[in-house]
């Protein structure tokens, strides 16, 4: 029997398809080893975003194709993420420890874009990857409460104030240093220097994703956002509604004038499911969410129900990702936050660390 080659098992592999970078395995450059000892073959992959929930479905297609090989006997698969970071704004470089920042945004409030944020930082993180998430509403901070996390930041050193945490998560928000009931009286420029220390004073340590959840609207903070801080892309909140969908044009219209790649849109509350009979409605309207990114030649990641069960497990401090970890609306917020980083790993790379300061001096 002749012997097994790395072409051989290579060829078979170029018949899985990464669903989600809808590429092969091999195009995809998520074939790091392959190695070979008589009948046996072990297959090292390795996935450029976070896809632990996605690992046994890959694994499984490998044995079966990888093992229809005349002369295997035995295939053993192994597979792993690395995050790295991507290119942002042409002026700005990435902060320190922090690989990726994703924006979340909506043209308008009352679309979910606090409750999608939350959730696809929390999802980010079941799927393996280190993630922070900052509340970027001064005005109106919901995070705190969202993630069920009480009491103060301390700082180490008088300076730096320690990130607060909660399931596996980093989070800052101006909730934390203010009352609850406390109205933020600020102007403007008060408020982008609120989200900046936030951001630079906050001691992050090594992250994959930081998750900013912006308050709605084009205003000072989307512009702070898109002057100041490094974003390596952004996604979009809407429901299927026709007013939502006009707002939420303007904030995708926002990000392309300032060179934020957008890296798709969410329709939240797409369909509801009357929790009595079962009866489906879609009371916003249908397929708006697709229609636009058809339009705008984006990604759609995908559309979660209208569920008073997502509304309450926010409002009591532990989200759906977190409630219900095993249950529909947890997995759809997985695949939206697999199809996110993905999209995000086909982005540009950042390279600026790779390159040496060049010093020129005159003697």
């Amino acid at each position: 029997m002749a012997e097994l080659s790395r072409l051989q098992i290579e060829t078979a592999l170029k018949e899985i398809q990464d669903r989600y970078l809808e590429k092969n395995l091999v195009a995809a450059d998520e074939v790091k080893d392959i190695r070979i000892d008589g009948g046996k073959v072990a297959v090292e992959l390795a996935f450029g975003y976070p896809a632990k929930g996605y690992f046994a479905e890959v694994e499984a297609a490998v044995r079966e194709r990888v093992g229809r090989v005349a002369g295997v006997s035995a295939v053993e698969v192994t597979s792993t993420s690395k995050v790295v970071a991507h290119a942002v704004q042409r002026n700005l470089k990435p902060l320190a420890g922090i690989k990726n920042i994703i924006a979340v945004a909506s043209g308008k409030g009352g679309v979910g874009k606090s409750t999608t944020a939350v959730n696809l930082a929390l999802a980010l993180a079941a799927e393996g990857a280190r993630v922070g998430i900052l509340d970027a509403d001064i005005y109106g901070p919901s995070q705190p409460r969202m993630l069920g996390i009480d009491g103060k930041p301390e700082t180490k050193d008088g300076r730096m104030l320690e990130p607060m945490e909660n399931y596996g998560l980093k989070a800052m928000s101006i909730g934390f240093l203010i009352d609850a009931e406390t109205p933020m009286i600020w102007r403007g420029p008060m408020v982008t220097q609120a989200l900046e220390q936030l951001l630079n004073e906050t001691r992050w340590g090594d992250l994959d994703y930081l998750v900013i959840d912006l308050p709605p609207g084009t205003g000072d903070i989307q512009l702070t956002l898109s002057q100041k801080i490094p974003v390596s892309g952004a996604v979009i909140v809407t429901t299927p509604q026709d007013i939502a969908l006009l707002d939420a044009r303007k904030g995708l219209k926002m990000f392309e004038k300032v060179e934020v790649p957008v890296l798709g849109i969410v329709e939240n509350m797409s369909i509801h499911i009357c929790s009595k009979c079962g009866h489906e409605e879609r009371i916003f309207g249908e397929g708006g969410g697709q229609r636009m990114a058809d339009d705008y030649h984006v990604e759609f990641l995908g559309a979660l129900p209208l569920d008073i069960r997502i509304r309450e497990q926010a409002d009591g401090g532990k989200p759906t990702v977190v409630a219900d970890p095993q249950g529909r609306v947890t997995e759809i917020y997985r695949e939206i936050a697999r199809r996110t980083a993905a999209h995000l790993a086909q982005k540009a790379k950042d390279f600026s660390s790779k390159f040496p300061n060049i010093v020129i001096q005159n003697n």
